[in-house]
């Protein structure tokens, strides 16, 4: 009997152990099926990364022969490089699996912010273009605000360390929670205008309701005003006088085929524009720089390039810095 009994818990131990080994191998099993898997799954993302890369890049330097073809002596929006979103609406037959859209913006359209300030004194002429571009009522901000924005951007990019009336110097930004120095140099990339006392988040992206100010400024510009592919916004912001209703007649001149916009005194043949003066040192029709935004699509996934390039003559173009998200 205590044969038999030693025999059954010999038994019992060694299908337990067997149990745990089963177990043990599941699990192993398990295991390598799921890291097997995910080097799959990682291997496919990392192929379809690359290759959204590649699509985006595509868009950009397709964009950028767009701006190198053209050889006219002024840019309006009626060129091609304008009208680059319906072209990459047909690179779907580039791509068997995905596709990129491409958007040229034109930076000589906005208000150049490196501008604002001649050695260590304002340039009177931006300063009044910006402030009148703030005081628009889309952006709803109060004299104020906008005096504080104005005067903080010049303490921010001279080179001096005197506080302007509402502006920023060193004391400001070193007494925050989270303290840093003025740059006192002009802006590297627009971004950093979120360091900038006075400029929020809501104002520098907008909001549902409210526009975004990185829309209507530029730090790469010759420093003049493209009055043929500026926003309407900045149209407005060229003289007081010129009213949302006369801006939008401007922009309907200005994109009807058969118009002559080589000179800048075209805005003079715009009814109610005849006695509006457009300072001449503000405004160009040729442009120099561009920001190409090219997005690659593939399998629900995105990849986006943004760029500046600078169209040096009609065949030769520089990209002067881009970044990918």
């Amino acid at each position: 009997m205590m044969m038999k009994d030693k025999i059954l818990k010999n038994d019992g131990a060694a299908l337990i152990t067997v149990i745990l080994i089963i177990v043990i191998l599941v699990a192993v099993v398990i295991e390598l099926n799921r890291s097997t898997r995910a080097d799959i799954y990682d291997a496919a993302n990392l192929s379809d990364g690359i290759k959204l890369t590649y699509i985006a890049k595509s868009g950009f330097y397709g964009a950028a022969a767009l701006l190198s073809g053209s050889a006219s002596n002024y840019d309006s929006l009626l060129d091609d490089w304008a009208k680059i979103e319906t072209i990459s609406l047909q690179s779907n037959t580039l791509f068997p699996e995905g596709y990129f859209i491409a958007r040229i913006e034109d930076e000589s359209g906005k208000i150049p912010l490196n501008k604002l300030v001649n050695g260590d004194v304002y340039n009177e002429s931006i300063r009044e273009m910006l402030i009148r571009l703030l005081s628009q009522q889309e952006f709803g901000l109060d004299t104020r605000t906008i005096d504080e924005i104005v005067d903080s951007i010049k303490d921010w990019i001279d080179a001096d360390g005197n506080t302007s009336s509402y502006g920023a110097e060193s004391n400001y930004y070193a007494s925050l929670d989270s303290p840093y120095k003025v740059k006192n140099a002009p802006l590297d990339c627009i971004e950093e205008l979120l360091m900038v006392k006075g400029i929020t988040k809501e104002i520098f992206y907008g909001t549902k309701d409210k526009p975004s100010l990185v829309k209507y400024v530029t730090i790469d510009s010759e420093g003049l005003i493209n009055i043929n592919t500026a926003p309407t916004i900045v149209l407005r912001s060229l003289n007081e006088e010129i009213t949302q209703e006369l801006a939008d007649q401007l922009d309907e001149y200005r994109t009807k085929e058969g118009n002559d916009l080589s000179d800048t005194q075209w805005y003079k043949q715009v009814t109610g524009m005849g006695n509006i003066m457009i300072k001449q040192e503000l405004i160009t029709v040729k442009s120099g720089y561009f920001k190409i935004i090219s997005t690659g699509t593939l399998n629900n996934m995105s990849k986006t390039i943004t760029g500046i390039v600078q169209r040096q003559d009609s065949k030769s173009i520089k990209i002067i810095k881009w970044r990918q998200e």
